[in-house]
């Protein structure tokens, strides 16, 4: 039977620090969500990309923006603008990078397993 959690990002079970960037961790009810902050210049082929070791960032993500701006390019050349109060589906094959001069923070319910982790 599940029970209840409630945890805080004032104490992440897991920190992972990139280039520009921080991510921390929880683990709830068998699912991780994960703060992301990055500070302005971030981008994810400069930054993460050293890390996750592939051409384009393959994690899904379910976001919502605390503040901050980025956009988002999919690997078809699609953009999308990300800012404070949107919540934003962004499936596998991506490129990010960080909007202006405010540090974007975001609190992702989905790619938080895998998001940042060296792989091979």
């Amino acid at each position: 039977m599940a029970t209840a959690e409630s945890k805080s990002f004032d104490s992440p079970e897991e920190t992972r620090s990139v280039e520009k960037g921080e991510i921390e961790v929880l683990n709830l009810g068998g699912a991780q969500v994960m703060r992301a902050t990055f500070q302005p210049g971030w981008k994810w082929s400069e930054c993460v990309k050293p890390v996750a070791k592939t051409e384009s960032c393959q994690v899904s993500h379910l976001v919502y923006t605390v503040s901050g701006r980025m956009k988002a390019r999919m690997d078809d050349g699609t953009e999308i603008d990300i800012k404070p109060g949107d919540v934003t589906s962004l499936p596998p094959g991506h490129d990010a990078w960080i909007v202006g001069d405010e540090p974007y923070v975001g609190v992702d319910f989905q790619g938080g397993g895998s998001y940042a982790k060296p792989q091979g």
